[in-house]
């Protein structure tokens, strides 16, 4: 389940040091980033009932990872209407909109 609070929900409050802002549809090449940046979302935890992530799932994604994927080229898809809006606070919109999926895609 994502979310800060394991709600599945991008909600966040301030013991959210990570701001787990971004809903996203993670890519191959952003787990693979993810996991060369210290950050290994694809193995499963079961101790954590993390079963990992795999290409197409979506997860609420740490605001600056998403931003330091976006500077490396490999952002993740951002689902903006599951976004939180204090997302727009550490990205602009402009940078996430050129992220999106088009319609039908």
């Amino acid at each position: 389940m994502t979310g800060y609070f394991r709600d599945g929900y991008c909600r966040t409050d301030a013991t959210d040091a990570g701001r787990h802002l971004v809903c996203v549809q993670v890519t191959a090449e952003f787990l693979a980033f993810s996991r060369a940046v210290g950050n290994d979302l694809s193995t499963p935890r079961p101790e954590f009932d993390f079963p990992g992530l795999k290409p197409s799932d979506r997860w609420c994604l740490c605001a600056l990872r998403w931003k330091e994927a976006f500077e490396a080229g490999c952002a993740p898809t951002p689902i903006l209407e599951a976004c939180h809006e204090r997302l727009l606070d550490f990205i602009p919109l402009h940078a996430l909109e050129s992220h999106v999926l088009p319609p039908g895609s």
